[in-house]
């Protein structure tokens, strides 16, 4: 498929109108807009982490707004069912035969809210669709659309009534991201837009968004970001990094192959968003963390003594050295 040549001169032009659009209803937070952009045009499912009422549910319906694709939203329940998810066969009388009806999953982009309140036969129910981008359903194998973009939320301090994701299936998550708590000048010009929108009579604060990225576009830009040049010293040096998260004292299990393969995705994401043909080491390293630390499992010992997982990540950033030279391809 051909997209207009000036949608790409320069490539990151149609992104900045996604992160304005975005910014009209999500504020203070370009750094994890720009994130979970990077993870759209990898291919990578999210997972937001933080406390209630810092806007995670507003950040997935506000980036829905934005681009044109189909959406829905799941909210996570103990008595949540996989073919609440997946769909079910309906058997029909007047021709003796079954009808697939298709769930939430035949979306394009999916909002699994408090993902962890679901029991782990329903969590298992995402894994094959966040794999393989299927899923099965009384045998018969289902085709997901393109794009298949899962964000799943979850409260990290809320445990009654929840069930922790197991790492299998943190492993799939291509980006854990945290919204955190707005200054205290973001937050009033919260209350003023707010304010504004009551007096506009509008609903709700995405209900003047329009779409400015299609379907198709979107796509092409998918295309073009896993064609970004990655360097063979970038790709050591992302090599050496997931090996010193297997060989660090307060680590059990380190980073997975699998998580090789998205920090080398999520550099070519940032390069591409910067407007960069090539990727640099400064892009594996701003998006270490996001990308390798729910992927680690402590020690019992570094457990009680409330280690981050993020810090032993920028822990290792910080020790492994870079190869200093041109990163560019050779013309």
């Amino acid at each position: 498929m051909q997209v207009h040549s000036s949608l790409f001169d320069p490539p990151h032009e149609v992104l900045y109108k996604v992160i304005y659009q975005m910014e009209k209803v999500i504020i203070g937070k370009r750094d994890v807009i720009e994130k979970l952009l990077i993870a759209l045009l990898c291919k990578g499912h999210v997972l937001l982490e933080d406390v209630p009422g810092v806007g995670k549910t507003m950040l997935v319906r506000t980036l829905a707004g934005t681009v044109d694709c189909s959406f829905k939203r799941i909210q996570c329940t103990p008595d949540l069912l996989p073919s609440d998810l997946t769909g079910s066969s309906v058997f029909h009388q007047h021709n003796a035969q079954f009808e697939f009806r298709p769930g939430p999953l035949m979306a394009n982009l999916i909002l699994a809210d408090e993902l962890n309140r679901a029991t782990p036969r329903t969590q298992s129910a995402l894994l094959e669709a966040m794999e393989e981008r299927r899923m099965t359903v009384d045998g018969t194998s289902h085709s997901l659309p393109e794009p298949f973009f899962i964000l799943a939320t979850q409260n990290p301090f809320d445990f009654e009534g929840t069930f922790r994701l197991p790492e299998a299936q943190l492993d799939r998550f291509f980006m854990k991201l945290s919204m955190g708590y707005p200054d205290a000048a973001e937050e009033l010009e919260l209350l003023n837009r707010l304010e504004l929108l009551n007096r506009l009579e509008e609903r709700h604060p995405t209900a003047s968004l329009r779409p400015v990225l299609m379907q198709e576009e979107l796509t092409a830009l998918q295309k073009e970001t896993s064609r970004t040049h990655v360097d063979e010293a970038v790709k050591s040096y992302i090599v050496h990094l997931v090996n010193a998260t297997r060989k660090h004292p307060a680590v059990t299990l380190g980073a997975s192959p699998r998580a090789s393969i998205a920090l080398l995705r999520a550099a070519q994401g940032r390069a591409f968003i910067s407007g960069r043909t090539y990727c640099i080491p400064d892009d594996v390293k701003q998006l270490a963390v996001p990308v390798l630390a729910h992927r680690l499992l402590l020690t019992p010992d570094a457990e009680m003594a409330q280690k981050r997982k993020e810090a032993i990540v920028e822990e290792i950033v910080g020790a492994v050295p870079v190869l200093a030279r041109s990163y560019a391809p050779a013309q």
